[in-house]
């Protein structure tokens, strides 16, 4: 089983409950909940502001071994950037990337729980995630060129590295609505459930995450984000496996095996 959580860490979780972005960790799991509903759990500037500090402080703390990113209600994850900020100037495209690459470097693996549709860059706030659990009845809309907005570089190429290029086409050049069993054949869900089995089958993908040995599961995810961009590097390679062999999860995780009990890992 998993170390016990540093008591610093117990449990933490934002004061202020009508903030836009909660945050609660305990124990190895850190969730993030969007909280805005209203707005379909759209994001303003401050919004971001406050899911970047969230993703940061789940980053200082070496106990936490998965993080669940949902949002709050039935009917929608997450509408994106704030579209009133954009008219008004206070959301930019920068500050939005800025959010969706600290979310993809995040070293632990991430759940993206889609209570419900995403559009806009909501659609990429979920895409940024290594596990995307969705809901029949759920959908997605990029209405970008409907408005005239062109996506940022690293936003496109993350479209085009995890789903295709004709995929990425479908929807962000012609603005689509994508159902959930589309979105399930097209790779963008990983997990496809009944509103009612969302928790539980998060629960389960956590519960399958958390034991493992978060040193290899932190190289791994970067090694593979790697190898989609095609920017591998052997050097890289050699010195991330080199570290997982070091911090020792190895022979614990043999001997673990030979012992028939779960392994106790480091932390990450």
């Amino acid at each position: 089983m998993p170390n016990p959580p540093d008591p610093a860490y117990k449990t933490e979780t934002m004061s202020n409950l009508d903030a836009p972005v909660l945050l609660s960790m305990e124990g190895a799991v850190a969730r993030i909940l969007l909280n805005n509903p209203a707005k379909h759990n759209s994001l303003t500037a401050t919004g971001i502001d406050l899911f970047i500090d969230c993703l940061n402080q789940v980053d200082a703390n070496r106990d936490i071994r998965v993080l669940v990113v949902t949002g709050q209600g039935e009917k929608t994850f997450c509408a994106g950037a704030s579209l009133e900020e954009m008219t008004s100037g206070d959301m930019t495209g920068d500050k939005f990337e800025t959010l969706t690459d600290r979310l993809t470097a995040m070293p632990m693996p991430v759940i993206c729980a889609l209570n419900g549709s995403v559009y806009g860059g909501g659609s990429e706030i979920a895409l940024c995630c290594d596990f995307r659990i969705g809901v029949y009845g759920m959908r997605l809309k990029v209405p970008a060129a409907e408005i005239g907005l062109c996506y940022p570089p690293n936003g496109i190429r993350r479209y085009v590295k995890r789903l295709g290029v004709t995929t990425a086409k479908r929807i962000l050049v012609a603005a689509e609505v994508l159902d959930a069993e589309m979105l399930l054949r097209a790779g963008y869900l990983t997990h496809l459930v009944l509103q009612d089995e969302l928790e539980v089958e998060t629960s389960k993908l956590v519960d399958t995450l958390t034991p493992l040995s978060p040193t290899t599961v932190a190289a791994m995810k970067q090694l593979c984000d790697q190898m989609a961009d095609g920017n591998l590097d052997l050097a890289r390679v050699l010195a991330v496996t080199s570290q997982c062999h070091r911090s020792g999860d190895l022979k614990e995780g043999l001997a673990a095996r030979r012992e028939k009990r779960q392994p106790n890992f480091a932390r990450r």
